[in-house]
């Protein structure tokens, strides 16, 4: 696998979870201090963006091996775990986005699905600016399994979904959570919504009548945060 951009290829550095067999950078890019002592190969932005399969390479890229994808049970191993489920989203910004977030705020994991999801590719690499390297996901057959085994592990779920009866500040959300978010458009599916314990939204004041995903889970994960010890 190619990591491209500065941040997705000093967070693979950094994490050590994946061996990094080559370093390309422009001059310029070659020169950031977290690069010195470093074997990099100097190419030009062209070189770079036929390598990375795309123009936002932001000067450096690296070759590195298959993304270390973690099991399920390792996630709900995790002591009173704070977990991110995704239910089919393929937008690789939004995947990304919601990893970053997740890792940010000291999730155990996130889960997405084995089929009609987007995985950790590159570009979920470059959204997250990196946070994969450091965050456990996991990828299952069946989302509302998973949901099954985590209510057994001991933990809630809570699926957003907008027009729920339910406020998203009402529920107690100290112990195991398990936040499901859909793909954008059509939501939750309804195995997965009934699985759930659950099912919050946000107040939507305004004229339009639903966040991007990766914004609703920010706000949703920081109001877990707050009610969390």
């Amino acid at each position: 696998m190619i990591v491209y951009g500065r941040n997705a290829v000093r967070e693979l550095l950094r994490a050590g979870r994946r061996p990094v067999r080559r370093l390309w950078a422009t001059r310029r890019a070659a020169e950031e201090p977290w690069l010195h002592g470093l074997e990099v190969r100097i190419a030009g932005p062209d070189e770079l963006e036929r390598l990375c399969g795309s123009s936002g390479h932001q000067g450096l890229c690296a070759e590195t091996g298959p993304y270390p994808y973690a099991g399920e049970d390792e996630i709900l191993a995790q002591p009173d775990p704070l977990i991110v489920a995704l239910d089919e989203l393929q937008d690789v910004q939004n995947v990304g986005a919601v990893c970053r977030t997740a890792e940010c705020a000291g999730a155990a994991g996130v889960v997405i699905p084995e089929r009609r999801s987007a995985e950790v590719t590159p570009a979920v690499c470059k959204a997250s600016a990196g946070a994969v390297e450091w965050l456990r996901i996991a990828r299952v057959r069946n989302l509302a399994d998973f949901l099954l085994a985590a209510r057994e592990a001991g933990c809630w779920s809570y699926g957003a979904a907008a027009g729920a009866r339910t406020p998203y500040d009402a529920p107690d959300y100290r112990g195991g959570v398990v936040l499901v978010l859909g793909a954008e458009g059509r939501g939750l599916r309804r195995r997965v919504a009934e699985t759930c314990d659950d099912l919050v939204a946000l107040p939507m004041r305004g004229h339009v009548d639903s966040l991007n995903v990766s914004a609703a889970c920010a706000a949703l994960l920081y109001e877990i945060l707050q009610r969390r010890p």
